[in-house]
């Protein structure tokens, strides 16, 4: 099991409508978020054994973006992040070793869902947004550890985000 499982919920994305759904790019806006919250992690130390997204374009580009800042290896998607439940999650982080982490791109509300679900906390995840589980190796209930969103994540990596 993975020592983190570190939840980045896609960018900001064109509008409902603009094409189908799991066709939904990134904005100029998704872009920067993407490339400041790979280039938090990068800062704060955490890499990444594995980078997990979500088949649809907006995650995937997200996923792609933060890796290119530094984050991790290349991004597999795994269409079980659409819908990704507590055991899903679970199943993910334990493609990481005891000293590893795990980055998984996905979308909300799944991962709002999936956080309470595994550590009893209720978090808001916003777009851009990054929230880091631990897991401790003696058996005991996840712990929440981090929900940094934009705006915390761009001082951390000397990223100005666009508004």
């Amino acid at each position: 099991m993975a020592h983190q499982l570190w939840f980045l919920r896609h960018g900001e994305a064109e509008p409902h409508g603009t094409r189908p759904d799991p066709e939904r790019r990134l904005t100029a806006r998704g872009e920067r978020q993407s490339e400041v919250a790979g280039a938090a992690l990068r800062a704060l130390g955490i890499p990444m054994a594995h980078v997990i997204t979500s088949p649809k374009v907006r995650a995937f580009d997200t996923a792609r973006i933060a890796v290119e800042a530094g984050v991790g290896t290349a991004p597999i998607v795994d269409e079980g992040l659409v819908g990704l439940d507590r055991a899903e999650a679970l199943r993910l982080a334990a493609l990481g070793d005891a000293d590893e982490n795990v980055l998984i791109v996905g979308h909300n509300p799944d991962f709002a869902q999936v956080v309470h679900d595994l550590t009893g906390a209720r978090v808001r995840v916003k777009k851009g947004s990054l929230v880091g589980v631990q897991f401790s190796g003696n058996g005991s209930a996840p712990e929440l550890i981090a929900v940094l969103r934009p705006a915390d994540l761009s001082p951390i990596a000397g990223i100005a985000l666009v508004e």
